[in-house]
């Protein structure tokens, strides 16, 4: 059986690790992407190269942003379409030790061990590079799965884009406030009648708060709140979004015992319903 590159292993891991986190099944997967079951059943297990659009549905779906997986997922395409083979550095071929006669001279040895020298210091860059790029994978895997992350690029684990009251209206996707481990759902999701579902999301690092929706439908909205602050409304737009999660915009440094999400169903579909952190 042929064992799959690094690259792609990570990847295939990465995927698995935000489809847990979206809570589907592989038809769930299939009824809200272009994709068959059949499909993610082959990206899930790396039998199969995968589409960028497909990793950025699975991360929408998840809530999570998606410059981590499409960073694994450029690794991977290189391997799959051979990018990486025809651009890997090549080890230069080591040339034969010349044959020494009993009348050789000093000078001619001494070329000889030159030569091998040189080539010798080749070998050991290129082996560098590639350690170098099997760290990078193994550095961006999830946490939790037996490899260690804490060596990530800073360019694949971001700081915060905010914090506190400089976060006041802005994307917690865009300013990396919902990575995973930053942000925490304050109580339990909560179900409405039309079968919506809400939470209100927190992050310490950010020290900001966010409304999020799924489930939705067409003219559904959320509406987040807090004393003294301005609300942070969303409205699903069209039918590409009632199956993925949709985010307000953050409210900055807030009380969090003060904050109220409210759903507001699109008219004729029921009456306006509010959570609060427990």
């Amino acid at each position: 059986m042929t064992v799959p590159a690094p690259e792609c292993a990570a990847l295939t891991e990465g995927l698995r690790a935000v489809k847990a986190r979206t809570g589907l099944s592989l038809t769930g997967l299939a009824e809200r992407t272009p994709y068959s079951r059949s499909s993610w059943e082959r990206y899930l297990n790396g039998k199969k190269p995968v589409p960028r659009q497909a990793v950025e549905a699975l991360c929408a779906m998840a809530g999570e942003p998606s410059a981590r997986l499409l960073a694994l997922w450029e690794l991977a395409d290189a391997e799959w379409s051979g990018r990486a083979r025809s651009t890997r550095p090549t080890a230069p071929s080591a040339p034969a030790a010349p044959p020494v006669s009993r009348g050789a001279d000093a000078g001619t040895f001494g070329r000889a061990r030159r030569d091998w020298i040189v080539v010798g210091a080749g070998l050991a860059v290129v082996v560098a590079a590639m350690t170098g790029v099997l760290i990078v994978v193994l550095s961006v895997l999830n946490p939790g799965t037996g490899h260690q992350a804490s060596a990530a690029l800073p360019a694949l684990d971001p700081a915060p884009g905010c914090q506190g009251e400089t976060c006041e209206g802005k994307d917690p996707d865009r300013m990396f406030c919902g990575l995973p481990g930053r942000a925490d759902s304050l109580g339990p999701p909560r179900r409405t009648a039309t079968g919506a579902h809400l939470e209100i999301r927190y992050s310490t690092v950010c020290a900001a708060a966010w409304g999020r929706i799924w489930h939705a439908r067409v003219g559904d909205a959320i509406e987040l709140s807090a004393p003294g602050a301005p609300s942070r409304r969303t409205v699903i737009k069209d039918t590409t979004e009632t199956g993925v999660y949709r985010f307000t915009s953050m409210i900055g440094s807030p009380a969090k015992h003060t904050l109220r999400l409210c759903f507001l169903p699109v008219s004729g579909a029921g009456r306006r319903e509010c959570v609060s952190p427990r």
